[in-house]
């Protein structure tokens, strides 16, 4: 271990090292965090979805019972309007 390149050698193997893990270590991160940022924006239009579908259900129940009543309104006047005179 007296060699003179060796003693340089070694420590910049241990540096390289140590640089190349914490590159990787930094490029795992950003794609742990596009990942996140990618399934967070996923769960968000399910969400929305799944709410916009819930409330297009509701107000079409409540279109068709408000019909059935004006249908129901109107059925019944009919049955008390007088018929027509005869001509």
């Amino acid at each position: 271990m007296n060699d003179p390149v060796l003693q340089v050698i070694m420590p910049l193997v241990g540096l390289v090292s140590g640089l190349v893990a914490t590159y990787v270590s930094l490029q795992n991160k950003a794609l742990l965090a596009e990942v996140r940022k990618e399934i967070a924006e996923l769960e968000n239009r399910i969400i929305a979805r799944i709410n916009g579908t819930y409330v297009r259900a509701r107000e079409c129940k409540l279109t068709e019972e408000l019909l059935q009543e004006k249908i129901n309104v109107l059925a019944a006047s009919f049955r008390k309007a007088e018929p027509p005179p005869d001509r």
